[in-house]
């Protein structure tokens, strides 16, 4: 899953910068735009799901998510509770919720897939909170019966690492978007994972 950067200077950029990570072998792509108003989201979305023929998630708004077309949703502890948007969304609509200590483990477990972390820690997410490293994924993995996303961190490097100790795959931001290249570097993680 590519993430998003929030690179104001660079969001003119960031459709194109999405549809190569997609070339390079995301299969997945979440939209999160912390500093974007509701309505660059919708249109960012828009131009996103236009233009990949990925399933594309937008960050903490399932009410964006719908507007803009998205296939889900990914939540955290603060957002809308998995259960409360089941309620008002499609069936097919895709949840995804964030994971890192237990206490976050009752909404998670109403998800279709968890993003487990950090594990090696974000420099992209202030609020992320500690490092749970490769046992701590593992841990909180196990505590789940769908797919465990490991996300915080994650390199070419470190993709291999976190998949074989459970991972059903990574989530990515700075080592795609703060790429020159973000084709090559989605390529090179997916290579890593044997995707």
């Amino acid at each position: 899953m590519a993430i998003t950067d929030d690179a104001e200077d660079r969001r003119a950029t960031l459709v194109d910068r999405v549809a190569a990570a997609v070339r390079g072998g995301a299969t997945s792509v979440q939209v999160r735009l912390k500093t974007a108003t509701p309505r660059e989201v919708v249109e960012i979305t828009k131009a996103i799901v236009a233009r990949v023929d990925v399933p594309v998630i937008v960050n903490d708004r399932a009410d964006i998510a719908l507007a803009a077309g998205a296939a889900g949703v990914h939540v955290g502890e603060a957002d809308l509770p998995v259960a409360a948007i089941r309620r008002f969304v499609p069936d097919s609509f895709i949840i995804g919720a964030s994971l890192g200590t237990d206490a976050e483990l009752p909404n998670a477990k109403d998800a279709d897939y968890v993003g487990i972390g950090p594990v090696f820690g974000s420099g992209s997410k202030t609020d992320a909170g500690n490092a749970i490293g490769v046992d701590g994924f593992e841990k909180l993995a196990a505590l789940v019966t769908h797919p465990a996303v490991a996300v915080g961190g994650i390199t070419a490097e470190r993709a291999l690492q976190i998949t074989v100790h459970g991972a059903a795959g990574v989530a990515v931001i700075n080592a795609i978007f703060k790429a020159d290249d973000p084709e090559t570097a989605t390529r090179e993680i997916a290579a890593a994972i044997g995707k």
